[in-house]
């Protein structure tokens, strides 16, 4: 199981790349393949403004829909499109082209609130 050292992770199992004064995410390796195939996803709105831990976004696969939590607040500033076309691209390449929204964060210091690598191989055990 991949669990990039370069990255943030929440709880809810969401990876955070920072890039500047905005954050790209997506779900981690473990999250895909306890969904396994993924056949949907409900991107975010542009310009929607989320809190951390809202909802966001959905992605459904042939056993559950799960919520995407914001892992920070922020707002959205793009959505990965290319998901409507290929939902499995979540489970081929989930820190790369399966990235599902870029938000631009308010506050940066919330980004200390998340797991680094290490600290997401204890939560997922």
């Amino acid at each position: 199981m991949m669990i990039p050292d370069d990255l943030l992770y929440t709880e809810s199992h969401e990876w955070i790349k920072r890039e500047d004064d905005k954050i790209r995410v997506g779900i981690t390796d473990h999250a895909q393949s306890e969904l396994t195939d993924v056949v949907y996803v409900e991107l975010p709105k542009l310009e929607c403004q989320v809190n951390a831990k809202e909802p966001i976004a959905v992605v459904e696969s042939v056993k559950a829909a799960s919520d995407i939590y914001a892992p920070v607040k922020g707002t959205v500033v793009e959505a990965n499109t290319a998901l409507e076309a290929d939902p499995g691209l979540i489970n081929r390449e989930p820190y790369g082209q399966g990235w599902i929204f870029v938000l631009k964060i308010e506050n940066p210091d919330e980004l200390k609130n998340l797991k680094d690598a290490s600290g997401y191989k204890t939560h997922i055990g």
